[in-house]
């Protein structure tokens, strides 16, 4: 057998370019996430916005080892302004407003979150679907994306919590029961475009059944737009329940939910002003920082979109 000479790697460099280039060709540590998050992390208002994100979501896990009180416990105290013993003063039945809204945005978060998870498992499924298999089955689950459009979404969400009655889980079913549907479309259209690319066509031919495609081949080709659209859906989630709870719709008293504490606010904006403003700053805060967040990932994504 004849002897096997060792091969120096400057063998393998690639002609017609630099040193500094072949070095960046050979360091399998630079990904497409890598450079997305480089340019993710050069957007300074959505960094912000991710922080944001972090520090709401903290205070929400260790609210209990922060404060003293329970979010439901009554201390006594009625309509007590901003103190050393109670940071956020306190609301008309005497209870700890920092911990009521530090306990709503636990539930403000997993409703936007939930929300946005259902609207992605329905919404890629519907949408991979639909694009994949074309013709008359795209045609008919389109109408059908279409018809459950046609109808304003609030005006749904409003008569589905009428019919289930006000709380967590129809909160979450009501605000999914058609929010799916811009997720659909989205992928659809990602689909549309990936579907006749040579390697789709290639295991296509080489008999992969329909699942295979979408989840190897379509669904993660798409996933740029996927996640900036599941980043977008989750501050519509939290406004929307931040309305419908200031309507009188949201999760039942005692529980603390951002909404409900700026409806209560609202009746006592004269004497107590703290108890609105301080849900009313979360709410805009985390809602700002969400898009921010969207926004940065859009850009990072896709660079063709910077302006």
């Amino acid at each position: 057998m004849a002897d096997i000479k060792k091969i120096s790697p400057e063998k393998f460099k690639v002609v017609g370019i630099d040193d500094s280039k072949n070095d960046q060709l050979a360091d399998k540590s630079v990904s497409f996430w890598k450079e997305v998050w480089v340019r993710f992390s050069h957007n300074k208002l959505a960094v912000i916005g991710m922080i944001v994100i972090g520090l709401v979501a903290l205070m929400a896990i260790f609210v209990p080892f922060l404060s003293p009180y329970r979010y439901d416990e009554i201390l006594g105290r009625f309509n007590e302004a901003p103190n050393g013993s109670n940071w956020f003063g306190t609301d008309d039945l005497g209870r700890d407003v920092f911990t009521r809204v530090w306990y709503g945005a636990r539930i403000s978060l997993f409703i936007g979150l939930a929300a946005a998870f259902i609207d992605l498992i329905i919404g890629v499924a519907w949408g991979s679907i639909a694009g994949l298999a074309g013709g008359k089955v795209d045609d008919i689950m389109m109408r059908i994306a279409d018809v459950l459009t046609a109808v304003p979404y609030l005006l749904v969400v409003i008569i589905l919590l009428v019919v289930l009655q006000p709380g967590l889980i129809p909160m979450i079913i009501a605000l999914s029961i058609t929010g799916w549907v811009n997720m659909a479309r989205i992928v659809r259209g990602e689909v549309l475009t990936i579907k006749n690319q040579e390697y789709v066509l290639a295991a296509r031919t080489l008999g992969a059944r329909t699942g295979h495609l979408i989840m190897r081949h379509l669904v993660p080709n798409a996933l740029g737009a996927i996640i900036v659209t599941m980043t977008l859906t989750i501050p519509s989630a939290i406004f929307t329940e931040s309305f419908l709870s200031y309507i009188g719709l949201g999760v039942p008293q005692p529980q603390a939910s951002w909404g409900t504490m700026a409806s209560d606010g609202n009746n006592a904006l004269d004497t107590a002003p703290w108890r609105l403003i301080f849900p009313a700053i979360f709410i805009s805060l985390t809602i700002f920082a969400f898009n921010a967040v969207g926004d940065g990932l859009r850009d990072a994504l896709d660079p063709k979109l910077r302006k």
